[in-house]
């Protein structure tokens, strides 16, 4: 059977009137902020106070995107006679953003939770050149984190958690347990 002539127009006008008379989802994007879903990869924001300098996410990068300089210090003994320790000293720390591919590798590897996820997409530059934030704006991006979420309250309770609780517990009841009085005979009343 050969079609009408014209109803595949029909069939266009049909669905144009019926999209012209829904109601729009756009977005008016700088007037209105997106509602970003809470695992959204932005940027990485950086805790500094947890970086121990163990390289470790830059080594892991597959894009050799990260770049960290650090210098030793000596700090001295805490105890009369003991020895003096050193410990590394974050001098640099700057990611590369035109070159970040946002896998979440260094994010995944810190052992120290010192990198973040943060929901910070607005930062593009007019040279590619300045796409390499240094530690101060990394560490800007890091108040941005959103916290983590809620554990689930149907689950157990962590061993660790449980274990601390129970001796709060013994000890505020040793605590709590009045004295029995004694004679100065030290016979009991």
């Amino acid at each position: 059977m050969a079609p009408i002539p014209g109803s595949g127009l029909a069939k266009g006008l049909a669905v144009t009137l019926r999209t012209m008379t829904r109601k729009t989802v756009t977005e008016q994007y700088p007037d209105a902020q997106p509602d970003l879903p809470p695992r959204t990869r932005g940027v990485i924001g950086l805790f500094e106070e947890n970086c121990t300098v163990c390289m470790l996410c830059a080594r892991e990068c597959p894009d050799w995107c990260i770049y960290i300089d650090s210098h030793k210090e000596t700090v001295p003994a805490a105890t009369p006679g003991g020895r003096e320790r050193s410990r590394n000293v974050l001098d640099r720390f700057a990611i590369d953003f035109s070159l970040c591919m946002y896998c979440g590798i260094c994010i995944e590897v810190c052992p120290f939770d010192a990198l973040f996820w943060s929901p910070e997409f607005e930062y593009a530059e007019t040279d590619i050149r300045d796409l390499t934030h240094e530690r101060d704006k990394l560490r800007e991006w890091m108040w941005t984190v959103p916290a983590p979420p809620a554990l689930d309250p149907g689950a157990e309770e962590p061993k660790e958690i449980a274990t601390a609780r129970k001796t709060a517990e013994k000890l505020a009841a040793a605590q709590a347990e009045p004295a029995l009085p004694t004679d100065p005979q030290g016979e009991e009343s």
